[in-house]
């Protein structure tokens, strides 16, 4: 394509208006417009953010997009290479795996956290959506699985009954979501979800602390031959030079 870059190509066919709708400073809504398509995957590992295109394209100068790709960078989800110009962050292999294995050791901490702490209402909702999970295992598609997937671990985490805890969770999640939506396509990934999250639940009714760390843990870690298939599912470009 000429002209424009495959991120901008993308951000048009979201169909996102103009930043101005928020109570922040338009940086502020910029970077969270921005990191919103790159968690989505509308935005893919490796697109060029031209701070020209993003500048016209959202209808401001050049001086807020600047500093929202700044707090982009800060984050993780955006690199700055000098001459090579500000594109969305892209994971090399060995760094993606230790991302997954922290990811396993906070998700079990927050489950076993939530064996303790959780309160009848908050156990009640995390029922209530592994049942709707269960319900959009039945219509095949990953993208609505995984939605419903994200609502599980946001009330994990809640229930956790933590500050710092919560926060490191989800943004470490964010970071790697563009990566982390390929597992849910992944065949046979969905069924196995139900079975992982309904042994994280058990754990949490029965207040079996431990049991809930380990079903956590292994829930969100890939090992063996599930991280090497996950790997090989992974377009390219996705993936940094080491």
């Amino acid at each position: 394509m000429t002209g424009r870059s495959a991120g901008a190509e993308r951000m048009a066919e979201t169909g996102q208006d103009a930043v101005r709708n928020g109570s922040g400073t338009l940086s502020d809504e910029l970077r969270n417009q921005l990191e919103e398509l790159i968690v989505s995957g509308a935005l893919k590992p490796g697109d060029r953010l031209d701070e020209v295109e993003l500048a016209t394209r959202f209808g401001m100068s050049r001086t807020p997009v600047r500093e929202a790709l700044r707090a982009l960078t800060a984050t993780g989800l955006v690199d700055m290479r000098g001459r090579q110009g500000v594109t969305v962050a892209r994971i090399s292999i060995p760094v993606l795996l230790e991302m997954f294995q922290m990811m396993g050791a906070l998700e079990g901490l927050c489950a076993k956290l939530a064996a303790r702490r959780a309160t009848l209402s908050e156990k009640a909702a995390l029922r209530d959506v592994h049942a709707r999970l269960i319900e959009a295992l039945s219509t095949g598609d990953p993208e609505v699985f995984y939605a419903v997937n994200s609502e599980f671990h946001d009330l994990l985490y809640d229930a956790a009954h933590t500050h710092f805890l919560a926060g490191q969770t989800r943004s470490l999640r964010r970071r790697v979501a563009a990566y982390r939506r390929y597992v849910t396509h992944q065949p046979g990934r969905m069924v196995a979800t139900i079975g992982e999250h309904q042994r994280i639940l058990d754990a949490i009714e029965r207040a079996d602390a431990e049991a809930a760390f380990s079903a956590a843990s292994e829930h969100v870690s890939l090992l063996g031959d599930d991280m090497a298939d996950f790997i090989a599912a992974l377009p390219s470009m996705t993936f940094q030079d080491i």
